[in-house]
């Protein structure tokens, strides 16, 4: 396949994480690449000077038009499908590709087969999951993709790998036609991304490409019908099979969770009557209930692939999650805090507040067109009292004035970053010993914040100033 690169003449629609590896790649395979880019700002000009450098040519401040002779193009993730650039390449009969189809294309013939998760939340959490099962069990991996770990820098590297797991999101699905992944994963399905993909349905569509072609399972979850339903649409290879995850008992070809263990009941013999102890829930961190699912998945993915019980116990037990994924803080004064800063949908959000019995809830930011009668509805008999922050907070008020009109809300007339510090010190006063303050804003915080991280650092120095 490299050979085929030669001379070829690519465009590469996009600076960035997956442009500037792409340019590099397809360079030094001999094609002429050509980059082309929106921005035109200081970052995107330092990046433009380091390719040039190298040959090839970049053009800064016009992503929209398809220069002459293109023969390819290889896109981020990110880039619309009707951006003009597309359109004119269709009705030239150029076709399109991310760096995810680029890297599997250069696959060698005897490359590491691809362990495949996507999901509206929990992505990264299960990958990592599943690279330190595998670790566990002796096998040469990494956790790659979305995550932030090139798949191109994996595939054409030095080193060797046994596996790989791979974190895939919607987009790069998308641009990923000839993708077929040894088992994938979809963890579960919630509206996102829909000015992008158009509608959910064709949302759900490019998550479900990651079944296309399995091979041993397709793993889906048992509490989110539209994952199995995926999998019955997939063209999967002869013998493949579908294998559910549920927090409840599992059935044939499942795995669930049974008086406090992790239990598999898809990869033994005689699976009608036989389960398999893999681990027990205290071995998942945190043991939150969307968590447990996390780790089920990344199980069922590992069990796919031959990994022993030993080892998903053992990958479980070392794992360390990262940071703002429902991270305890501190206790203050009997009152856990708890840094949720990466729940920036309701989805996400949903799960965390399912983790805890009694909550103050810090929340807001900007919505992204997101509704939240549903979300608070549901949480309503858990909450305390809410704290309210952001652009878009008077969505979450109006919510809660009809949902659970007897919580108290304070509603923090400010969007400055300094607006941290007084959310904590008044989710403080509405707390109890034995509540739970919860950042867990179901939405975005680019309007404080620069981002989901900033945010969450904000809070957990708010709460150690609470605790000096």
């Amino acid at each position: 396949m490299p050979s085929e690169f030669t001379g070829k003449h690519v465009t590469v629609a996009g600076l960035g994480v997956s442009g500037v590896p792409a340019a590099k790649v397809l360079h030094g395979l001999g094609a002429h690449v050509t980059v082309v880019n929106d921005g035109d700002d200081e970052r995107a000009r330092t990046q433009a000077a380091e390719l040039e450098a190298l040959g090839v040519t970049v053009r800064l401040g016009d992503g929209d038009t398809l220069p002459e002779g293109t023969e390819l193009i290889v896109t981020a993730p990110g880039w619309k499908p009707t951006k003009p650039l597309f359109t004119a390449a269709g009705q030239a009969g150029v076709p399109v590709w991310g760096d995810v189809e680029l890297a599997w294309r250069l696959r060698g013939p005897d490359a590491a087969p691809w362990l495949a998760v996507t999901g509206t939340n929990g992505k990264t959490t299960t990958v990592q999951m599943l690279a330190s099962i595998l670790k566990a069990a002796g096998l040469r991996t990494a956790a790659v993709g979305n995550i932030g770990v090139s798949l191109l820098d994996a595939v054409t590297g030095d080193t060797e790998y046994d596996v790989l797991a791979v974190e895939l999101s919607s987009y790069q699905l998308h641009w990923a036609p000839s993708l077929r992944a040894h088992s994938a994963a979809v963890l579960n399905l919630a509206p996102d991304h829909l000015d992008w993909h158009g509608s959910m349905e064709a949302y759900a569509a490019d998550k479900g490409r990651i079944y296309e072609g399995n091979r041993v399972a397709c793993v889906y979850n048992v509490a989110d019908k539209a994952t199995e339903d995926l999998v019955r649409a997939a063209d999967v290879e002869e013998g493949c099979r579908a294998v559910g995850f549920t927090l409840g008992t599992p059935g044939p070809s499942q795995l669930g969770v049974v008086e406090g263990f992790l239990v598999d009941r898809a990869f033994v013999e005689d699976r009608q009557k036989n389960a398999q102890e893999l681990a027990e829930v205290s071995d998942v961190n945190p043991p939150a209930p969307h968590n447990i699912a996390n780790a089920l998945a990344a199980a069922g993915l590992a069990r796919a692939f031959g990994v022993s019980a030993a080892a998903v116990r053992d990958g479980l037990r070392a794992f360390t999650p990262d940071a703002h994924r429902i991270a305890h803080v501190a206790d203050v004064d009997g009152v856990a805090y708890v840094d949720d800063s990466k729940a920036t949908n309701t989805h996400a959000t949903e799960a965390s507040l399912a983790a805890y019995e009694s909550i103050v809830w810090i929340a807001g930011g900007l919505a992204k067109g997101a509704t939240f009668d549903e979300l608070v509805a549901g949480a309503a008999k858990r909450l305390r009292g809410a704290v309210l922050i952001g652009a878009d907070r008077a969505l979450i008020r109006e919510a809660l004035a009809r949902h659970a009109p007897e919580v108290p809300v304070v509603d923090l007339d400010r969007t400055d970053t300094g607006a941290m510090l007084q959310a904590v010190q008044e989710a403080r006063r509405l707390a109890r010993p034995g509540d739970t303050v919860l950042l867990a804003p179901a939405c975005a915080s680019m309007d404080m914040f620069t981002n989901y991280n900033q945010r969450g650092d904000a809070f957990a120095q708010a709460v150690r100033e609470l605790g000096a």
